[in-house]
């Protein structure tokens, strides 16, 4: 079993930034790869940045060059920086690791941005 749990979530001004953190305990010592999906009203839950143990990292283009996904592995924590916030951007973030085979999600955080 693995928990996650989101923070750093609110309302920021357009062109803003935010940090979002994700805590993960439980059997962390089996995950690997971590990633951010977000969610915004009516739309379906995309993928909006993903780390591997080793730190490698892939983006959504719509985030490419404005967030950045990092990792503490002493912590278990895992980041994600987003810069220069469009409204387009609001959504509900969660987190998520897969562990032999199984998804885990945490509640999410909801990231407001206003024009």
């Amino acid at each position: 079993q693995v928990q996650l749990v989101e923070s750093g979530g609110g309302l920021v001004q357009a062109g803003g930034s935010r940090r979002l953190s994700c805590a993960a305990s439980g059997s962390i010592a089996s995950i690997s790869s971590m990633g951010w999906y977000r969610q915004a009203p009516g739309k379906q839950r995309e993928l909006v940045a993903a780390i591997t143990s080793s730190r490698s990292t892939n983006y959504a283009d719509s985030v490419k060059g404005r967030f950045t996904i990092s990792r503490d592995n002493a912590r278990n924590t895992v980041y994600l920086q987003m810069n220069s916030l469009k409204p387009e951007d609001t959504a509900v973030y969660y987190c998520n690791t897969v562990v032999y085979g199984v998804n885990y999600w945490g509640k999410g955080t909801l990231v407001t941005v206003s024009s």
